[in-house]
């Protein structure tokens, strides 16, 4: 099977890893973020002399012209950061899948794994679905939860999910290869799902009136390598992070 990789970041380059040591898959490409190309994915891309791109609009018609001439069967995104419109979905005949650090249909959008703590949840998910005209809403191949406990913090999670979403991934890539994908439909898990909103500058403020366990699930979502969480002593900014 020969494919096309969007990706960035730890979780791609476990995966890419997997998939580079197999015999039936092969990626004809690689195309990274535009706005903070992976250098470790780039270097690797060179080592296999494998053609990489970084463009503003993966959608425009000069990219979709270009990775057309590869003739993939399949696409893969990981923890890439475009939009795939149609014109890019319908190039690969076997569609795009896309690896989501969260459990779909909840937790779709961003900083799913801060939210998850936050939000004092026992478990986070890791899920693999085919990319449609929305966003994290695309029909699920597979899922696996994994349990949060009070020891765990962003760190914890993050090391897990890298490790977790290569896994998976390489077990969807295979159902895929052995035409044995039964897709789920997100509607059937709940019809409306929940998104997650990008953590932005501010966000990071600690507020006091909360009660203990509020403030602890905080204070652990946003820990190294996240920005930590802020608070003020006499006009001195300070921050809270788990060790």
């Amino acid at each position: 099977m020969k494919i096309g990789y969007f990706a960035d970041g730890p979780w791609a380059h476990q995966a890419i890893a997997k998939i580079l040591s197999r015999k039936d898959v092969q990626i004809l490409f690689i195309c990274l973020r535009y706005d903070n190309p992976d250098l470790i994915l780039k270097k690797i891309a060179g080592d296999y002399a494998i053609p990489c791109f970084s463009v503003s609009n993966i959608n425009s018609v000069q990219f979709v012209d270009e990775i057309s001439k590869y003739n993939c069967d399949l696409f893969i995104s990981m923890s890439f950061n475009q939009i795939f419109r149609s014109s890019i979905r319908n190039t690969p005949p076997l569609g795009i899948i896309n690896c989501h650090a969260g459990l779909l249909p909840f937790y779709r959008g961003r900083n799913v794994l801060n939210w998850a703590l936050i939000n004092d949840e026992k478990k986070f998910g890791v899920s693999v679905h085919y990319v449609d005209e929305g966003v994290d809403t695309g029909d699920i191949i597979l899922q696996h939860s994994y349990p949060i406990t009070d020891e765990d913090d962003y760190s914890t999670l993050l090391l897990r999910s890298y490790k977790s979403c290569s896994e998976i991934l390489i077990e969807a890539i295979e159902k895929i290869l052995q035409n044995n994908v039964t897709r789920q439909k997100q509607d059937n898990i709940h019809k409306h799902g929940t998104y997650c909103s990008v953590r932005k500058l501010g966000d990071e403020i600690l507020n006091w009136n909360n009660t203990s366990r509020d403030i602890f699930n905080f204070v652990r979502a946003i820990t190294t390598p996240g920005p930590c969480a802020r608070t003020y002593i006499d006009n001195s900014e300070i921050k809270l992070l788990i060790k």
